[in-house]
């Protein structure tokens, strides 16, 4: 057996760096974790919410538990938990897709979902974002990339990294491609509470859409900065959702991934992260007020810079580094399609960040 190495350049965790953390290589960028970047949590609140008697009873389900779904919000009998997004993700390409098949992913655009779908035996298809004064899809070209194989357009919203909202416009679009072609949606929406401004044409979530199946996901990692707390969801909506349930309920029958514990201890959870919440969303906007210049971003943990084509992304990256004691991630981690682009996290330490600014080459 031949395993495969990530497409390219070796990727590897690069962020604003402070001598007292601790830094470490991964095969693919992992999001800054907001546990170590000097957030106050609400801890007796949080370890409070597991010394709960019902944890040392095995409760087997395969939905998850319906008070756990019932603190996540509207419709429990069409939200399934489980341990991750990731998994979600794994979830779906069993539920929509057989080996050989396609799926349409974002570029630029997180790349663990060419990890994801491989491990399910499936391709991806990578359709192209557009900037011009902010970001948009290249609907045109996402059309002309659907072919047979094609089983579902996957959605991040707003993007990883380039913090892009989907939009009224854009929604309507896809919803007729994949009424056409018989395709679902898949919207990641991990990060939707951290939009920096209001817009009326910004679609924050899709699990409202009714014309096509669609499969929204989010997850305690970002909704409430607890990625230690392995808690993610579905939430299933449109045409066959109620078969769509019942095959994802086989799929989770099968793992049973999700513990009772942190089940038990989710309508906790959400009510402390709310605080964790704020104070996220307050760093990353004024951690975006700093920067000079950087491409349009409307929500999110990252903002992406343009610097001087005088060095490759690489050279830049090792550069700062060396010289200047800074971390980013370049932009071919998230294969943007040209250089030269850097992307820097709004979770730094404000501190931290203001003492960065200067020796970027903005």
């Amino acid at each position: 057996m031949v395993l495969k190495r990530g497409r390219g350049r070796n990727r590897a965790l690069l962020f604003f760096f402070h001598p007292a953390f601790h830094f470490r290589v991964e095969r693919s960028p992992r999001t800054v974790c907001p546990t170590a970047a000097g957030f106050d949590y609400p801890a007796e609140q949080i370890l409070s919410a597991f010394a709960d008697p019902r944890n040392l009873t095995y409760e087997p389900s395969a939905h998850g538990l319906l008070s756990a779904r019932e603190a996540i919000g509207l419709h429990p009998e069409r939200t399934l938990l489980t341990a991750s997004t990731s998994e979600a993700y794994a979830y779906l390409f069993k539920l929509l897709t057989d080996p050989g098949d396609e799926v349409l992913v974002p570029r630029p655009s997180y790349p663990l979902f060419e990890f994801l779908a491989t491990l399910e035996s499936v391709s991806v298809v990578q359709y192209p974002l557009v900037y011009h004064e902010g970001w948009s899809i290249d609907i045109e070209a996402l059309a002309s990339l659907v072919t047979c194989r094609t089983r579902a357009i996957v959605l991040v919203n707003p993007n990883n990294p380039t913090g892009s909202y989907l939009k009224r416009g854009e929604l309507a679009d896809l919803v007729d491609i994949c009424r056409r072609h018989g395709l679902a949606i898949i919207s990641d929406e991990v990060f939707a509470d951290y939009a920096f401004e209001p817009d009326p044409e910004r679609v924050a979530t899709v699990s409202n859409v009714e014309d096509v199946l669609t499969f929204s996901m989010s997850g305690l990692s970002k909704v409430c900065g607890l990625p230690q707390l392995k808690l993610g969801w579905i939430r299933a909506n449109g045409p066959y959702s109620g078969e769509a349930m019942e095959r994802l309920e086989l799929i989770a029958d099968t793992f049973l991934s999700v513990s009772t514990p942190v089940q038990h201890a989710l309508p906790q959870l959400l009510t402390a992260g709310k605080a964790v919440q704020n104070q996220i969303r307050s760093r990353t906007k004024a951690n975006l007020a700093l920067l000079p210049r950087h491409l349009h971003v409307e929500g999110g943990w990252y903002a992406t810079v343009r610097v001087p084509r005088t060095r490759s992304e690489e050279e830049w990256v090792l550069h700062l580094l060396n010289d200047h004691n800074i971390l980013v991630q370049p932009g071919y981690f998230y294969d943007f399609d040209s250089e030269a682009y850097l992307i820097l996290s709004l979770l730094t330490p404000p501190n931290i960040f203001r003492e960065a600014i200067p020796r970027l080459p903005l």
